[in-house]
């Protein structure tokens, strides 16, 4: 089995938009919006997303929810946290060791927990 695809719901599609954008720039991912109210990025064996949620209700973060991304190596690890912060996310956890990976965390502009590992 493999995991399909992920989407974190938005309040503000225009900002997620240009947070992710600039956060996956180097990724080679394809940024999709077939609709105002989702954008995909996608690559081979790749698909995340950002919706505002359907049924027209605010979008909020899940106590417990994570998106992880595997980034490549420790250097990776660090640009993507700082590129993170940079764009206006916040800080929920240095990178570091942690076990056995090298992971930071991140909340992006809606407070949807993001992990990037080695």
């Amino acid at each position: 089995m493999r995991m399909n695809y992920f989407v974190v719901g938005t309040n503000d599609m225009e900002a997620s938009r240009v947070f992710y954008n600039a956060l996956f720039a180097q990724s080679g991912l394809q940024s999709l919006s077939p609709s105002d109210r989702m954008t995909y990025w996608l690559g081979e064996d790749f698909a995340f997303a950002t919706a505002i949620p359907f049924d027209k209700q605010p979008a909020t973060n899940g106590n417990g929810t994570m998106v992880g991304f595997s980034v490549g190596a420790k250097e990776d690890v660090k640009r993507m946290h700082a590129l993170a912060i940079e764009l206006g996310g916040t800080c929920e956890g240095e990178p570091k060791q942690r076990g056995p990976k090298f992971s930071a965390y991140v909340r992006d502009l809606d407070c949807n927990k993001i992990n990037f590992s080695d």
